[in-house]
């Protein structure tokens, strides 16, 4: 039994043609379900739950790249939406109606770009190992036994905290402050793993693409020799939209 699966939401207009995907070996077109000014990109898919593998995420973004490449406003759904039937995709145009006519002005033409800074393990060590407490600490903890040594390594693992977060707001002075004059909107995002000291989201104009990214080449000059960029998009803007969908339950 096939649903109706929701990729993104566009304005209504001069609709796209868009290319089909193919899923578990069959193609599926991709089409357009309108309510007044508001359309959303829409497959028939199998109903079933959708778990986030590679190969599902990458078949959700592919559609979605394919929309930003044609129209100046796009609204990303998140990923793994699926609805019984056509009528249900107009009734959620219905509710989300005032939403999406707000958002499609706000964010044309307008993509997401993400900035991972990640600390380079010797740059890490060699800075960490200059603060003074921290090195009289290590010495502690190695000379004390175990059982007496616990709370000195609770303390120890507090100072190296304190440490990562005073790196994440140099970073972010330096970095990320440096970009947001040239975006729209940013936010930081939490960092994954010890060593990221920076997970930024920007929300940047088309026509300051090329600006922004010679500004992260700046900085990532300046900032080469401790760190390394991990620089994505563009993106829809993720980050930057907030609407909750209800999912369907297959039955």
């Amino acid at each position: 039994m096939d649903g109706v699966y929701v990729f993104c939401s566009i304005p209504n207009g001069d609709l796209p043609d868009l290319a089909p995907i193919e899923f578990e070996d069959v193609k599926r077109e991709v089409y357009t379900i309108s309510y007044q000014d508001a359309v959303m990109v829409v497959a028939d898919m199998p109903m079933q739950i959708y778990h986030p593998k590679k190969k599902n995420l990458m078949m959700h973004q592919q559609v979605i790249t394919d929309v930003m490449g044609k129209v100046d406003s796009v609204v990303p759904i998140s990923f793994g939406n699926i609805f019984k039937s056509r009528e249900d995709i107009v009734a959620l145009l219905k509710n989300l109606y005032p939403q999406l006519i707000s958002l499609f002005p706000k964010i044309r033409g307008k993509i997401e770009v993400g900035l991972k800074v990640i600390g380079k393990k010797q740059w890490l060590e060699s800075e960490i190992n200059k603060k003074p407490g921290i090195q009289k600490k290590q010495k502690t903890v190695r000379e004390k036994s175990e059982a007496a040594g616990y709370f000195d390594r609770i303390e120890l693992g507090e100072m190296a905290q304190d440490f990562f977060k005073n790196m994440q707001k140099e970073v972010e002075n330096d970095i990320h402050n440096a970009l947001t004059p040239i975006a729209e909107a940013e936010q930081i995002n939490e960092p994954i793993g010890e060593k990221m000291l920076l997970n930024g989201a920007y929300l940047v104009d088309r026509k300051n693409e090329a600006l922004f990214d010679q500004k992260v080449n700046e900085v990532y000059e300046a900032w080469n020799d401790k760190v390394d960029f991990k620089y994505t998009g563009p993106w829809p803007a993720y980050n930057f939209i907030n609407i909750k969908l209800k999912v369907e339950e297959p039955s």
